[in-house]
């Protein structure tokens, strides 16, 4: 029986019973303007007190703090980056799996399936989780958490997902800096659900400590697999919905995955990717998953080859940083954005070219900030 107060959605089966109910109850007076990322005015919010509620890993203060990193408002970004600075030492800390894969390959499913083993065994995972982006809207659905929703319950699971703002890779635009907050919030294991597969997403590879992939029966054939790209940068490879009907069929996409995969083996004692086969709806096969994505970490320790790719991680954030700063400032002057505003017009218009509008707008940038050093 329904309990007073709540109500159903028409939807309900009918021996659905009350865990379909829902309340609507009033609201903690003050939440709302706590919950705000920003403080008074729009400006940043307290990190005096944000930084040890992150730190003592409350979950409302890692959401306001990763709205903060995720903010592209100018006045957000020094604020941004003295949070990440103040949590960088608690930082590094999880085991940080990436987990793409083909249209349909059940992705949402398996990082439920595998959360959940996860969060039993006494791990707490962060799953971001990002949504493609609209290239006429900007939207973006967001709805993983009602595609995970058992894991969403756990006390020792966090989901967030985030737009992908259009960007190549696959990932959201603050990917990495999200990662280092739920790490400083206590969470050991973060997994990275990616847009879907392409070549353009092994920028997640370059973000996380080993890559997963997920495949289905009938996605692909065998010189698929071979192909430079993403495959090749899988560190395990999973087919999934093995299951029912389809069991036989996946088994022999794994057998036809290992092969190709065998035309691209490495150097002498590298690691050999490993080929599995899973089904996240029934759990078989997903503790396998997560042996193998173990023992790629402890082979990739003992070979040094953990560290330096966390290095090199951090090398190439550098680089990005760098450049997304280079480009800001170098636009930033109202006489350069006046020439740009032209160039862009004249080049939709056909009346000049891509080449002739770029080295136009660098002679600006060069003749503005000649200028300002000469004064």
């Amino acid at each position: 029986m329904t309990p007073p107060g709540t109500s159903q959605p028409d939807w309900v089966p009918p021996e659905g019973g009350d865990g379909f109910a829902t309340k609507i109850v009033a609201g903690v007076p003050g939440a709302a303007a706590d919950a705000r990322p920003a403080g008074p005015g729009g400006g940043a919010p307290d990190l005096t007190a944000l930084v040890p509620q992150l730190l003592a890993g409350e979950r409302a203060a890692l959401a306001r703090a990763i709205t903060l990193v995720e903010s592209r408002a100018p006045r957000h970004r020094p604020a941004a980056e003295t949070l990440l600075e103040a949590v960088a030492g608690r930082a590094g800390r999880s085991l940080r799996v990436g987990i793409t894969g083909v249209p349909g390959a059940g992705k949402s499913t398996f990082i439920e399936a595998l959360g959940m083993q996860l969060c039993e065994a006494g791990r707490r995972v962060a799953v971001l989780s990002v949504d493609p982006s609209s290239p006429v809207t900007g939207g973006s659905i967001l709805g993983d958490k009602t595609r995970m929703e058992r894991l969403a319950r756990h006390p020792a699971a966090y989901i967030r997902p985030s737009p992908s703002g259009c960007e190549l890779g696959g990932v959201a635009r603050r990917t990495r800096e999200t990662i280092s907050l739920c790490e400083a919030a206590g969470f050991d294991t973060v997994l990275v659900e990616t847009v879907g597969v392409g070549q353009s997403e092994v920028v997640v590879r370059g973000m996380v400590d080993c890559f997963v992939v997920l495949m289905i029966a009938g996605a692909g054939d065998e010189l698929q697999g071979m192909k430079k790209g993403i495959l090749e940068l899988a560190d395990v490879l999973v087919v999934n919905k093995a299951d029912g009907e389809n069991k036989l069929r996946a088994e022999a996409a794994r057998m036809e995955f290992a092969q190709a995969l065998h035309y691209l083996t490495g150097e002498q004692g590298a690691w050999q990717t490993p080929v599995l086969t899973c089904s996240a709806q029934t759990g078989e096969g997903v503790g396998a998953v997560w042996a193998a994505v173990e023992g790629y970490a402890t082979a990739a320790t003992g070979r040094g080859e953990f560290a330096a790719r966390r290095r090199a991680q951090e090398l190439a954030w550098l680089e990005t940083l760098v450049e997304e700063g280079l480009r800001a400032r170098l636009l930033a002057s109202p006489a350069v954005q006046a020439v740009q505003a032209e160039v862009i017009a004249q080049v939709s218009a056909g009346t000049l070219s891509p080449a002739a509008g770029a080295r136009r707008l660098w002679e600006k940038i060069a003749a503005v900030h000649l200028h300002k050093q000469g004064e």
